[in-house]
């Protein structure tokens, strides 16, 4: 009687009921722990491309000429960045006419119609004479061979009123890729540039000379030369 007093009950499991596909298909340890080599890998998503950086000497000194007029008129010549244009709009509170030139550029090029383009480059602007303070012309002149450049260099001229800034980059060494950039201005001294596909690429490097001679209608007011082989130069309308 005290032995089984002490005993505690053990209940039987009930059978298990072996899955047909088990014995046709047993599970070894390995295949618990690892996946099998049936099973697509997925590979795990890219990690995001950091768009490149670089410091700019030309801008600050472009928004000083800028700061002195109540309510400027800036002319874009690139494509629309909507930070560009919430930068300033809140440092300068000026109005922005922005004329994408690059998808000009690459219309005439897909359409094989690029000898058209210094004709249509004279009537392409609708601002009037000295009606702008301020041009950002970013890198556009390296595509454009040399009349089309000097068309647009004129008109450039003709819309800056006496005393504006316009703001334009020049590579100094050949690019071997074919892609416009995007200039997305961090802050005043701090540019980042974003690549996207272009027709045709850079034409010939231009030398300091050349490109004096073709906004012969303004005058030299900084120049710099940047690490990214990049020439920042600053022109002004004389009064």
């Amino acid at each position: 009687m005290g032995d089984s007093a002490s005993r505690i009950p053990i209940s039987n499991p009930k059978p298990r009921i072996r899955n047909p596909d088990e014995a046709a298909h047993p599970v070894g340890l390995l295949d618990r722990i690892a996946p099998r080599r049936s099973e697509p890998d997925v590979p795990p998503p890219p990690a995001p491309v950091a768009e490149p950086i670089f410091a700019t000497k030309a801008l600050r000194k472009f928004l000083t000429t800028l700061t002195s007029r109540e309510s400027p008129v800036l002319l874009d010549l690139g494509p629309v960045v909507g930070s560009n244009v919430s930068f300033f709009g809140e440092q300068l509170g000026c109005k922005i006419f922005v004329e994408d030139i690059f998808a000009d550029l690459d219309r005439h090029v897909r359409d094989a119609k690029l000898d058209a383009l210094p004709e249509f480059l004279k009537t392409r602007f609708p601002q009037a004479d000295g009606s702008v303070d301020g041009i950002l012309c970013w890198d556009l002149i390296d595509y454009m061979d040399r009349r089309a450049a000097q068309e647009l260099a004129n008109e450039l001229t003709r819309v800056l009123r006496p005393e504006g800034a316009l703001l334009g980059f020049f590579g100094t060494a050949q690019a071997r890729d074919t892609r416009y950039t995007k200039y997305i201005i961090v802050d005043e001294v701090t540019l980042k540039h974003r690549w996207y596909p272009a027709a045709r690429g850079r034409q010939a490097i231009l030398l300091n000379r050349d490109i004096i001679r073709l906004f012969h209608g303004l005058r030299v007011s900084d120049s710099f030369l940047l690490q990214n082989n990049l020439r920042e130069i600053l022109f002004r309308k004389p009064a």
